[in-house]
């Protein structure tokens, strides 16, 4: 028997990676602990909340991240591209040798696949935002290099 579409269990296997055959997991708030940001993948005071992992039926995995003023992330990139939700504070995003663009709470930006980019706080507001990205072969992201003081603040 088919089953109908219901975007409560459609929402739920988008978070989890539970299949639709398996029901509804729910994740208690608090159960994996906050981790600083890796000083190899970050600059400044960073914290990261992992919201889901990748399962065999989703290769998504998302965190809550939370930049100090001036905390940013090292230049990368992400084999299926990556989805930011800010949450709150003023950060700023930038693509290669584009300008930044400042980003606010309610904003979503969608970064391509393969895409050079950076993402962080403003050099003096804090920000907070939702990162989603999938994995290709097990690996969602390449880090590359630091983002210089010079590049962070043009």
């Amino acid at each position: 028997m088919k089953r109908p579409f219901h975007a409560t269990l459609f929402l739920a296997q988008l978070c989890t990676g539970a299949a639709l055959a398996d029901g509804i997991q729910v994740i208690p708030n608090g159960d994996q602990a906050s981790m600083a940001g890796s000083a190899d993948y970050f600059t400044g005071a960073v914290v990261v909340d992992m919201l889901v992992t990748p399962t065999e039926y989703s290769q998504v995995s998302g965190a809550h991240v939370t930049f100090a003023p001036g905390a940013r992330t090292a230049w990368h990139t992400h084999p299926r591209g990556q989805t930011l939700i800010v949450t709150s504070g003023k950060g700023w995003v930038q693509e290669g040798s584009k300008d930044k663009q400042e980003i606010k709470p309610g904003d979503v930006v969608r970064i391509a696949p393969g895409v050079k980019h950076w993402h962080g706080a403003t050099d003096t507001n804090g920000m907070r935002h939702i990162a989603l990205q999938e994995a290709v072969d097990g690996k969602n992201v390449e880090w590359l290099e630091q983002v210089s003081d010079d590049q962070y603040t043009k």
